[in-house]
């Protein structure tokens, strides 16, 4: 057993991780099991630097505010801005400050400096202007897609003007109060402005569609791109902020699945480019159900990775990432009959492992499932092994400040 097992795992190198892989995929996605330690994104920061000089990836994904990372893209593209305010107002969920993504960002600014457009390192947020608080306001993504549309097609062709929009939307904290997350009756989602709204958004959505030839050939294409994100932005938020409102049993299931839906409609987007590095928690990139418990009550949806993995296929990829210890969490050596204890006896300090061969190693004794003491980290399912493509594991994690 412990031969077969070793069988499996190979140096931690880009080069080793593509070569598990049947071809070079669209969208590669490297998962992590907890947030906030720079040990992982640094590991991160140097798949994707193998990966831009060895394989041709020119597109960098994290789990953050897809509508925020327009201003680290504009930064590490042109020089937008300097680093200190684009770590404050590009990322969410406080990842900006983080040494390790602050080092990513000047990385690629360095790498594109001097370079022609068409090979620089472009950079994206992919999740929704959302947190666990609630959910941001339309009016950004909804003010700049009307915007674009209406100094480049004909005015009757609008659906409404700007001014009904702004009246419309009111006051951003209407949308933003985060007592609307437990109390149904404190969201304005089901209002008849936001109804109004949510037909508006559809209209513009479907102008800019249908205006197409027309904007990608008359508009440089970042902005048509940008358009539609701003377009999916906007519907995709009007319709969590429905489900805030609704007080049906379903309603938490339909919030966390419309935020990974949000997440897949943007990968998809970006594959459009590829290929891409993606980065972001196994959880939202899994291509098996995703699954939790909150206030009591079971959830379960399709996560961001299944949806995109339905859609492109062997374009997808996914490596988990397994840790060890991480101790600064409670989280000790792992019992040595679960996948990561079985992984603990490794002697290399970080590897790639073969999922599916190690799945299959597994198979006449299967592991137990490890149970985490600390709810910010997820252990591997080991019922789940064969539906990643690789695991990177990480043996120790050590302790730094956090952020």
């Amino acid at each position: 057993m412990a031969t077969d097992i070793k069988d499996t795992a190979h140096a931690l190198e880009a080069a080793t991780v593509m070569r598990l892989l049947p071809t070079r995929p669209r969208l590669l996605a490297l998962g992590e099991p907890t947030h906030g330690e720079d040990t992982l994104l640094d590991l991160r920061n140097e798949l994707f630097r193998q990966l831009v000089e060895h394989e041709g990836y020119r597109t960098i994904a994290i789990e953050s505010d897809c509508l925020m990372g327009l201003v680290v893209d504009d930064y590490v593209t042109s020089g937008t801005g300097t680093l200190d305010e684009v770590m404050e107002h590009g990322f969410s969920h406080g990842w900006g400050t983080s040494a390790a993504n602050r080092e990513l960002v000047r990385w690629i600014r360095a790498y594109n400096d001097g370079r022609p457009a068409a090979e620089r390192l472009r950079f994206a947020g992919f999740d929704g202007p959302l947190e666990i608080t609630g959910a941001a306001s339309p009016r950004q993504a909804l003010t700049a897609l009307h915007g674009y549309l209406s100094t480049r097609v004909d005015e009757d062709l609008l659906p409404c003007t700007g001014e009904t929009l702004d009246r419309l939307l009111g006051t951003d904290d209407r949308w933003t109060d985060p007592a609307a997350m437990m109390d149904p009756a404190q969201s304005v989602g089901q209002s008849a402005e936001a109804g109004r709204l949510r037909l508006l958004a559809d209209d513009l959505v479907a102008l800019l569609a249908a205006q197409a030839p027309h904007l990608i050939t008359a508009t440089p294409r970042d902005d048509w791109e940008r358009a539609r994100l701003h377009g999916r932005t906007a519907t995709g938020l009007l319709r969590y902020h429905y489900w805030m409102a609704h007080t049906s049993p379903s309603r938490m299931t339909r919030l966390v699945g419309l935020r990974d839906q949000m997440m897949a409609d943007n990968l998809l987007a970006l594959a459009e480019r590829g290929p891409i590095l993606v980065h972001a928690h196994n959880g939202h990139l899994q291509r098996a159900k995703s699954t939790m418990r909150m206030g009591g009550m079971p959830l379960e949806w399709w996560s961001a990775g299944a949806l995109v993995s339905a859609r492109l296929g062997e374009e997808y990829a996914f490596v988990a990432t397994a840790l060890g210890t991480l101790r600064q969490q409670g989280v000790h050596t792992p019992p040595p009959d679960t996948v990561e204890g079985l992984l603990y006896a490794l002697p290399e300090d970080r590897c790639v492992i073969d999922a599916p061969r190690l799945a299959t190693a597994l198979d006449a004794t299967p592991p137990a499932a490890r149970v985490s003491p600390w709810f910010g980290y997820s252990p591997l399912d080991p019922a789940h092994l064969a539906d990643s493509d690789g695991i990177v594991f990480v043996k120790d994690v050590p302790q730094i400040q956090p952020y």
